[in-house]
């Protein structure tokens, strides 16, 4: 057996023994060597590229890209209809109106013209409807005998005995508001005075002197005596005077003037 070894045998044991790891070693330190000249050349390489000054041209163009729009914008704010009237807001160029008069005076009304003054109706001046003599008073609470109807009963005016023919006149201004005859008390003419008084005159001649309507003043002749009345026929000629209040009667000698 030969005992004498070659070199390249020992290299081997080498290798495979403790020699493995120094050349696993000398490996790594000749990679991380080679790396940090790799790494410092680059670096050297880019200084001297940045501080050479940039040479060529550049051109910057100004013209904006259009990009497609996908539906038409809408219309400015200020062109859209408005669903209710706009209403006018003051702006620095054309401020508020204010009014510089007193508060007093606004708040002042109008002034009204004078009113007219009120004309009080005149007075009534009242007269005897005739010249005669009273031959029945007024009786609505006692009861008096009536000779053409032979009983008793209550009478709401005067009896004025006169001659057949008399002129009678009215008693007081005013307007004739009726004329009809009645079944009792024959030709009978109502004078209105105003504030609900009324006059009326019976037993008249068949035709008065007077129409509805008829404004009279104190004393104007309105007929005459008459013998109409069925109800007095067994008296002496006479007018049936009387006199109501909001149609209630009342004592005409409350009224005429004292004889």
């Amino acid at each position: 057996m030969n005992s004498k070894r070659t070199w390249i045998e020992k290299l081997g044991d080498f290798i495979s023994g403790k020699g493995f790891y120094l050349v696993v070693l000398i490996c790594v330190a000749a990679i991380a060597l080679s790396g940090y000249y790799l790494v410092q050349g680059v670096r050297g390489g880019l200084g001297e590229s940045l501080d050479q000054p940039a040479s060529g041209s550049a051109a910057i163009r100004d013209t904006p890209t259009v990009q497609p729009s996908a539906r038409p914008s809408a219309p400015p704010a200020s062109a859209a209809p408005s669903a209710r009237p706009s209403q006018a807001q003051p702006t620095p160029s054309n401020p508020p109106v204010v009014s510089e008069e007193p508060a007093a005076a606004l708040s002042t009304p109008p002034s009204q013209p004078p009113a007219a003054p009120s004309q009080q109706p005149a007075a009534l001046v009242f007269t005897w409807p005739v010249n005669g003599t009273v031959i029945a008073g007024y009786s609505v609470e006692a009861l008096a005998y009536s000779e053409t109807m032979g009983d008793w009963r209550t009478h709401d005016g005067l009896d004025l005995a006169t001659s057949l023919g008399a002129q009678v006149y009215a008693t007081a201004s005013g307007t004739v508001s009726a004329i009809y005859k009645d079944d009792f008390m024959g030709t009978t003419v109502e004078i209105d005075h105003g504030n609900g008084l009324t006059s009326q005159y019976a037993n008249l001649a068949e035709v008065p002197t007077v129409a509805v309507g008829d404004g009279v003043s104190t004393g104007s002749v309105i007929g005459s005596v008459g013998a109409t009345a069925a109800a007095e026929q067994g008296s002496q000629a006479h007018l049936h005077f009387a006199m109501y209040q909001d149609g209630n009667p009342v004592d005409p000698v409350d009224y005429l003037p004292a004889r």
